[in-house]
């Protein structure tokens, strides 16, 4: 009962399911590199020397966020092991967070970048027509991989073209409505078109498991291992997270307000306005991503546009 594998065991069923909106995340980092290590080992024999050799190990492999947020889960690990008296107290002594400060990434896609993805968008993604479709459903509603990895087809008001985060799949745990430009609904219906065959109610289905939603990590290493293809087209290295910074940077291109750019993007509202104000800014917001969809059309090929 003192083994590094039962102190996680506990540590993900006891604290980390009932309290974190994506558990699994949290799992997969605790098997990756801490359970390979140390899963048989007596959690009350690992010494600080041992993680900081941990630690390092991750960094040296090129992998420095990893490293910060490996030592995050284990130092939660290690108090909740204290709390239930699994072990007497932590190994996780650090002055500093073992992969450096991180840096705030800045990669926004141009103009150009947007418009070489769109005039050939199976050339970037090995033809897969549900990966540039996802792709471009991001570029066009400013959402989180997250959010569409979670999205049901439910979800979607066809008439009214919304689309409904529920609380559970918000980053902010506060419900969302975004409202759906005719080109991101023609995003969806293409995808819907693809997934007839698994009857899944996820738009996103796990790929071996359509019953299940994909996993939000699996959609970034299928844009990574594209990445020599996006390259061939003139488009520098990126996540699906930088699309976001794309499409808020472009708003403001557009001089889209502030408040009405942060709102698309579904940022929490600080201060006296995100207590007072419940307005959803349904219409400010559709009118602003309509100028976004028609700025990208603007970009395509004109064969394309005929």
């Amino acid at each position: 009962k003192h083994t590094v594998a039962h102190l996680a065991a506990e540590f993900i069923e006891r604290y980390v399911k009932p309290n974190r909106r994506r558990p699994e995340a949290a799992e997969a980092l605790i098997k990756r590199d801490i359970l390979r290590t140390w899963r048989e080992r007596d959690a009350r024999s690992i010494t600080p020397r041992e993680v900081v050799d941990l630690l390092d190990e991750i960094v040296d492999r090129g992998a420095p966020v990893l490293a910060n947020r490996t030592s995050r889960i284990l130092d939660q690990m290690y108090r909740f092991g204290v709390q239930r008296r699994i072990v007497d107290s932590s190994p996780v002594v650090l002055l500093t967070p073992p992969g450096g400060k991180e840096k705030a990434r800045k990669r926004v896609l141009s103009d150009d970048e947007l418009k070489a993805f769109l005039r050939d968008p199976k050339a970037c993604t090995r033809g897969r027509e549900k990966l540039w479709r996802i792709v471009l459903f991001l570029l066009l509603t400013g959402a989180r991989r997250g959010e569409l990895a979670q999205a049901r087809w439910a979800d979607i008001d066809w008439k009214a073209k919304t689309w409904t985060i529920p609380d559970e799949h918000h980053k902010e745990e506060a419900g969302y409505i975004c409202p759906l430009t005719d080109q991101a609904v023609e995003q969806l219906r293409a995808l819907k078109k693809l997934a007839s065959k698994t009857s899944s109610p996820w738009i996103c289905p796990a790929k071996h498991a359509p019953a299940k939603a994909a996993d939000p990590m699996q959609l970034s290493r299928r844009i990574a291992r594209c990445l020599p293809l996006f390259a061939k087209q003139g488009i520098a290295a990126f996540t699906l997270h930088d699309l976001r910074r794309t499409v808020r940077t472009g708003l403001a291109r557009l001089g889209v307000q502030p408040h009405i750019a942060e709102r698309v993007l579904s940022h929490k509202q600080r201060g006296v306005i995100g207590v007072y104000d419940r307005y959803q800014y349904l219409k400010e917001k559709r009118e602003a991503l309509e100028q976004w969809a028609g700025h990208l059309e603007g970009l395509k090929p004109k064969e394309q546009l005929q």
